[in-house]
């Protein structure tokens, strides 16, 4: 094998559980320690007594002091505890699959684990009745999702959605009168400004670190999958707090305390902090948890063209006097950015007055701004100053916005049918369902289907949700269909049904 001289792991920096955790630690054992089967031995990373080490020699500037800024993030960053059922862990790919494969061969993962996996992050309290922020990547598949205050107390938490393209989640837990931290303005974080990272790395919970922004609109394609290549936003905030696995979905602070991003990944040769960290900027925090709320999906407005950067040579190759803009390579067909005049060549160096250098700082402008609103776009033609205004779209080309069905319930044919919740859908490995109830007040009790059971597929058609129920089943005229599905207890059924 070719040897690599150097190495850079970018890494989500979530804690996963079972084989993942134990290799992490192994790259932090020091040759000759001894190794125990204790679950204390693997918790916490490597120590050494302080007497051991050398003290620093670095002075605070004076009047430098985080002690407000912890004091008032600390108790709204929680522990989210996630677990996953086998069949799920074993059939799904952890966004630090690639960084893993890196330092433990490709076979690393492969087996099936005999029993529950977990996992461990953080997450950030944004209103007193019990609406957390967290990362995608630490609660993707899990079957069952806890969160523990930093007052020990302990809540289940429901999934109330999630933006992969962002890697932003939400989560709900039943409690009131919850300490919150505020959202502050990531627009005006300056470079070099102090910054907290609050979160509960390695399982040491509650741990606040302390770093400076060291720079800003940061791309590390950490974010981009086969699903969502063309859509994912990364404008992230990189800072030199410590932050490492399990850190994941905490609060980035300044020092009034106010969150200014939600701490994803790091860069590292060896899957600890090696000295940067990476944030969510809040300004598309607050937008992703907005949409959530409000429609039960984020609303992705689009420019609808294909962009790149802009470096010395290309510019000198297209004769471009500006490096500061970002090129169209191409205009979609009915997309905002064609019907408002825009074409390949343009330069594109502002969007509603602020400027965009760089590709992931128009992403991020553009991101925050739902399908149907318009925006006021500065660009170059043939190095000529010129403005638009775009009206921006769906993916569909459309400016509707796109709510989630609000019919948890119906009731058909006397039964009762609701929707799975996303935890049960990752215990039982299954993508969508209709769990019934008062079968013996309905037509279904002569097929032999009990209560609970989960109605996955109607013959060719896959059940997503309780009204596909009623759609395919209403369209037998005659004959016998079978009813595919699976119960609570992972025992899956066949069930014949039929009109005469």
């Amino acid at each position: 094998m070719k040897t690599k001289q150097f190495i850079v792991g970018l890494t989500l920096s979530a804690m996963l559980g079972g084989g993942v955790a134990v290799g992490s630690y192994k790259l932090l054992e020091d040759d000759t320690a001894t190794t125990s089967n204790t679950e204390e031995t693997n918790q916490y990373p490597t120590v050494r007594y302080t007497s051991n080490m050398r003290s620093s020699d670095v002075e605070a500037p004076a009047g430098l002091n985080f002690v407000k800024a912890a004091q008032v993030s600390t108790p709204a960053v929680v522990h989210v505890m996630t677990e996953y059922s086998p069949n799920v862990a074993s059939r799904s790919s952890s966004p630090m699959d690639p960084f893993l494969r890196e330092f433990f061969g490709d076979g690393f993962g492969q087996r099936v684990p005999r029993g529950p996996q977990v996992g461990s992050g953080s997450g950030v309290i944004i209103a007193s009745d019990g609406y957390i922020i967290t990362n995608n990547h630490v609660i993707a598949d899990a079957s069952k999702i806890e969160v523990v205050m930093d007052d020990k107390r302990k809540f289940e938490a429901t999934l109330v959605g999630t933006d992969p393209t962002t890697d932003i989640a939400l989560l709900k837990i039943n409690a009131d009168k919850l300490p919150t931290i505020r959202y502050g303005n990531s627009d005006e974080l300056k470079v070099g400004e102090w910054v907290l990272a609050v979160g509960n790395p390695m399982n040491l919970t509650s741990t606040v670190t302390a770093g400076i922004v060291s720079a800003k609109g940061r791309n590390i394609n950490i974010l981009r999958t086969s699903q969502n290549k063309d859509l994912s936003i990364e404008s992230f905030i990189q800072t030199d707090a410590a932050v490492n696995p399990g850190n994941s979905g905490g609060a980035l602070v300044n020092l009034n305390g106010d969150l200014v991003g939600i701490n994803t990944a790091i860069a590292s040769q060896t899957g600890s902090f090696a000295g940067y960290s990476f944030a969510v900027p809040s300004s598309i925090v607050s937008k992703v948890v907005d949409d959530l709320i409000k429609y039960g999906e984020v609303q992705r407005a689009l420019l609808g063209a294909q962009i790149q950067e802009i470096d010395a040579t290309f510019a000198k190759e297209n004769d471009i006097k500006t490096l500061n803009g970002v090129y169209i390579a191409s205009v979609e067909e009915k997309s905002g950015a064609q019907e408002a005049g825009l074409k390949a060549g343009d330069v594109i160096t502002s969007v509603n007055g602020v400027k965009v250098a760089k590709s992931s700082q128009l992403l991020e402008q553009i991101a925050r701004y739902r399908p149907g609103d318009k925006v006021k776009v500065e660009y170059l033609r043939d190095n000529k100053e010129r403005n638009a205004t775009v009206t921006l779209k769906n993916v569909n080309y459309s400016t509707e916005l796109v709510k989630r069905s609000t019919a948890k319930t119906i009731t058909f044919d006397g039964a009762t049918f609701e929707a799975v919740s996303k935890q049960e859908m990752n215990r039982l490995g299954i993508d969508g369902g209709a769990k019934i109830s008062d079968v013996r007040s309905s037509k279904f009790r002569d097929t032999g289907m009990k209560d609970g059971f989960i109605i996955t597929r109607i013959d060719k058609y896959a059940v997503n949700q309780p009204t596909d129920v009623e759609k395919y089943l209403k369209n037998i005229d005659s004959g016998v269909v079978y009813i595919e599905g699976v119960y609570p207890d992972g025992l899956k059924a066949y069930y014949p049904i039929g009109k005469g």
